[in-house]
């Protein structure tokens, strides 16, 4: 136990904290950065909420804390989902698009393209050619496929086509 403790010392502070929160819920429950768009964005993001289906591959909704239209989950571990967040530098990444990077893969899912990013504990994937960007990071284990197959009427209905910026 005391070198345990003598190594958690040694730890950043943000590490630490990372560690204790990631460790410190009694429940599945999932706090989530609620993202800071545009107006005009925000906008588009509340359509989007309100077209959002109940259901993603056939987990119920359970929304991360805290609450807001621009961030929605579903199941247990929570597949999120945050409208309006920033363009993710790999986007834009010439390696990217030519298939050169094995952490990043530009591909489409029924009419919206997204770049599907490894990422701590899964995947996350950020749709592209949309005037807003809807980022949704889906657990390792998951149907990721499933997931973005039920998503996309929702973001082809409620964020038209266009580059972000």
């Amino acid at each position: 136990m005391k070198s345990s403790r003598h190594r958690l010392i040694g730890l950043p502070a943000s590490a630490l904290l990372i560690t204790v929160v990631g460790c410190s819920s009694a429940d599945d429950s999932a706090g989530v950065a609620v993202p800071s768009p545009s107006p005009a964005v925000t906008k588009l993001c509340q359509n989007l909420d309100k077209a959002l289906p109940r259901k993603v591959d056939g987990l119920s909704r359970n929304d991360p804390e805290p609450r807001s239209v621009l961030t929605a989950g579903w199941g247990s571990p929570v597949i999120i989902l945050r409208c309006g967040v920033v363009r993710p530098p790999k986007m834009v990444d010439p390696k990217v698009a030519e298939g050169g990077d094995p952490d990043a893969v530009a591909g489409g899912v029924n009419g919206v393209d997204w770049l599907q990013e490894k990422s701590a504990g899964g995947y996350r994937f950020t749709s592209a050619n949309r005037t807003a960007y809807v980022e949704v990071s889906v657990p390792e284990g998951q149907d990721s496929a499933g997931v973005l197959v039920d998503l996309a009427p929702a973001v082809k209905s409620a964020i038209p086509e266009g580059i972000a910026d």
